[in-house]
């Protein structure tokens, strides 16, 4: 990914518009001057990797972007999900998401970081206007589908019945099919073939 430089537009400048006051996206006026952009991270770890290990990398990254005068706002680990495809022979990978408010120059030692690390397969970097509050999306639906299971709504129980009860129907039509008296005929040996 070629990444820019992204220049807050000046006063003459034919980009600013009337009422943003010059400054990025990403960028606001805290009283005290401008802040540091806003991004949110995100990157993919190989699926043998254990979730310590995963930590350690959280915790190594985070500290680069506070060494260099940023900071993690929030960070989520996703867990292990699949992928859409392989990636250097995995099929699965550990997904961690960070919100930060820390100079491009940071990030990008980030970003370089994670390209030599064996243990990285890719990552993501999306500057945002604003951090959203709360849980994510990802971190929302994973409750979603909690809960749902808990409820008894999942797919299984309401189109077609849950293993047990299949399970189950299965052995009384397997009982009621030995109990039945055996067809005419059914005692007799079968009829010999062509032997020649």
């Amino acid at each position: 990914m070629v990444r820019r430089p992204v220049f807050p537009p000046s006063e003459h400048s034919s980009l600013s518009r009337k009422g943003s006051k010059g400054f990025a996206p990403g960028e606001h006026d805290t009283g005290k001057g401008i802040s540091m952009p806003l991004y949110e991270h995100v990157f993919l770890t190989r699926q043998d990797a254990s979730a310590q290990q995963v930590e350690e990398l959280t915790a190594q990254f985070t500290g680069i972007f506070e060494q260099m005068g940023g900071k993690v706002v929030k960070t989520e680990q996703w867990g292990v999900k699949s992928l859409s495809y392989r990636l250097r022979k995995n099929r699965k990978a550990h997904f961690t998401l960070f919100n930060v408010d820390a100079p491009s120059a940071a990030l990008n030692e980030v970003e370089r970081q994670e390209r030599l690390s064996e243990d990285v397969l890719r990552y993501i970097t999306v500057r945002v206007d604003e951090h959203e509050e709360g849980p994510s999306a990802m971190m929302r639906k994973v409750d979603r589908d909690r809960e749902r299971d808990d409820r008894g709504f999942g797919f299984r129980d309401r189109d077609r019945g849950s293993f047990r009860d299949r399970d189950r129907d299965r052995g009384e039509h397997r009982r009621d099919r030995d109990s039945r008296p055996p067809r005419d005929g059914a005692d007799e040996a079968p009829p010999a073939g062509n032997e020649g």
